[in-house]
């Protein structure tokens, strides 16, 4: 099989380097015309003459996907370009590493708001122009430091693993109109892991291995829903799972009986994927129907 994404418009944002520059480059092969967006206009401009280099089309869109007014006059701008917004890649993001007993309550706030929110905004933006068009991707840049943590990374893990619980909606709310939802969970060395992680941990970990997941997840062919995880050119998917746990019901003594039951609780033998949050409640339902 081979990808083709000619006539797509692909927007990246944070694409003036690192694994933004890395997804531009791979979705423009594909033959997409990628809007290049990063808050250093001379790194978009760096980067779309680089596309262009290779054959491929490619404009600059700076703005800081913090500022909710731009971003918005951005997209729109894109699709006036192109005529729509096919492949939305959520990239841009920040690092203020810190234990969370020293870390400052701004800098807190100010990671949630690169990551998150500027990822609600270009989403945002972007999602009127998929419905119209019945069909759409979008890509969340997720981390492991949210799905399993990370020393000092708090603020960062918070908004990572965030963004997982949006993918998980707009997956739902998307399909209807064929838009795919999935979030990347990349290892990669880039300017913001810089100064974590020694040369030999990082010589294996190049951003061009990781670009060619976002090209599957802007494929026709794309899942919905997927956690994908990418580095040094592996490839596996992460689930939130529910156990079968056990039923407790009402009683005197239903913390105690909860604080016995915990290897019970986490076995995970049969344990499934959800299919939405509802399938909680329905799975505890029927866990007390059956207790009698």
């Amino acid at each position: 099989m081979t990808i083709t994404l000619g006539g797509r418009a692909a927007l990246v944002t944070g694409a003036g380097g690192g694994l933004g520059r890395s997804h531009a480059l791979a979705l423009a092969r594909h033959g997409a015309r990628v809007a290049v967006n990063d808050l250093n206009s001379d790194a978009c401009a760096a980067v779309v003459s680089e596309i262009k280099a290779g054959g491929g089309e490619a404009a600059a869109f700076p703005c800081s996907v913090t500022d909710r007014a731009a971003v918005f006059a951005m997209v729109d701008a894109v699709a006036a370009h192109w005529g729509g917004v096919d492949v939305v890649v959520n990239n841009a993001g920040i690092l203020r590493d810190r234990t969370f007993a020293k870390m400052d309550l701004d800098d807190f706030a100010l990671v949630l708001d690169v990551h998150l929110m500027g990822s609600v905004n270009v989403t945002k933006a972007a999602w009127p122009h998929m419905v119209a068009q019945g069909r759409g991707r979008v890509i969340f840049t997720t981390s492991s430091s949210g799905l399993y943590g990370n020393f000092g990374q708090s603020n960062y893990g918070a908004a990572k693993m965030a963004l997982v619980g949006l993918m998980q909606t707009l997956a739902l709310e998307g399909r209807k109109h064929d838009i795919r939802v999935n979030c990347l969970a990349p290892s990669a060395a880039t300017q913001m892991t810089e100064g974590l992680y020694s040369a030999d941990d990082l010589r294996d970990l190049g951003p061009d291995l990781v670009s060619p997941g976002v090209v599957a997840l802007a494929a026709d062919e794309a899942p919905t829903r997927t956690i994908l995880l990418a580095g040094a050119g592996g490839f596996e998917q992460a689930h939130v799972t529910m156990t079968r746990g056990v039923h407790v019901g009402a009683r005197d003594d239903a913390a105690e009986e909860v604080a016995r039951s915990w290897a019970a609780i986490g076995d995970r033998t049969g344990e499934v994927v959800p299919d939405s949050g509802a399938a909680q409640y329905a799975h505890e339902v029927r866990t007390r129907a059956a207790a009698g």
